[in-house]
């Protein structure tokens, strides 16, 4: 494929399963798209995975900065206590930012990471995977269009962490310490939000190992509630999302095609720059998503 003489430069910063499996094929593949760079914590993981893709490694903090010159916006797939100060920085250097979710591990992340964006002016998406694959996108856009939800029902159960699991993902420090409140929650909370309206109360009780049970109240004046986990059995993971209303009960349709959902999110980023629009599914809305597991963490910290 010829790739347009005019593309946007996005870097990539992280290097681990996530970075390698879809972020940087989606970025090398994408016609409007020049991968600029690679970024590691490790020089080596940095260099094999720029090799694989024909373009520049970068390592090192003085290798951050360079990245950043050599971009017009950076895409990351970094722990979200790595992210928040990165995307910070990168927003102050002028790059307009590819967030993965979470945006940040605390509130004071995710708001320092939205002020810099704001101050700089540059777009921002952050990829809440539900918001761009192609089977789940217009399911969510069809749901929010409609009014008299009573209620929704979500289930999202991993089983990274059970006997006879075998993610890649598995060995990720800060999903183990954090647990799928964070991980996974970010992926329910935005479908919910856009459907239900923003969360009022919230109140959450833990289940078995890292599982959170999340009630929620939403200023449609519809409830909703969550079960996540990441230490669930092998036999009993899986994902379901249900809301039910005056027209009946509608379901999340099955998606797939991680690549394609992140091209998806990379052609939000593109147009959200060329226009000056900002997103659905900007920074601002990755702070609201922090702001909301970080009530629900405090609430099991404070039940023990």
């Amino acid at each position: 494929m010829t790739k347009p003489a005019k593309q946007l430069r996005i870097g990539l910063l992280g290097t681990g399963p996530w970075a390698e499996r879809t972020q940087a094929p989606a970025l090398a593949a994408h016609p409007d798209v020049e991968l600029a760079g690679v970024w590691g914590r490790r020089a080596e993981a940095a260099a094999a995975l720029a090799a694989a893709h024909d373009t520049r490694a970068y390592s090192g903090d003085d290798g951050i900065d360079a990245l950043f010159a050599a971009c017009d916006a950076v895409a990351f797939a970094l722990p979200p206590d790595v992210q928040a100060p990165l995307a910070a920085r990168a927003a102050a250097a002028g790059c307009h930012l590819l967030l993965d979710k979470p945006v940040a591990a605390t509130v004071a992340g995710a708001r320092e990471t939205a002020e810099a964006a704001a101050r700089a002016g540059v777009a921002s998406v952050v990829f809440c995977t539900l918001r761009f694959a192609a089977e789940t996108a217009p399911w969510i856009a069809e749901q929010a269009r409609v009014d008299g939800w009573f209620t929704a029902h979500a289930r999202w159960l991993g089983s990274l962490y059970a006997p006879g699991g075998d993610s890649p993902y598995a060995t990720s420090p800060w999903r183990r310490e954090k647990g799928g409140l964070w991980d996974v929650g970010p992926h329910v909370l935005s479908v919910l939000l856009p459907v239900l309206g923003d969360v009022t109360e919230v109140t959450a009780a833990r289940g078995p190992v890292d599982t959170a049970h999340l009630v929620l109240r939403h200023e449609s004046g519809a409830s909703s509630t969550a079960t996540l986990s990441l230490s669930a059995p092998v036999k009993a993971s899986g994902v379901s999302i249900e809301l039910v209303g005056d027209r009946g009960a509608a379901v999340l349709p099955v998606w797939g095609d991680a690549i394609r959902s992140f091209e998806a999110a990379v052609d939000a980023l593109l147009e959200s720059a060329r226009t000056g629009r900002a997103h659905d599914c900007d920074v601002r809305f990755g702070l609201r998503l922090t702001e909301i597991l970080a009530q629900a963490e405090a609430e099991l910290l404070l039940r023990g």
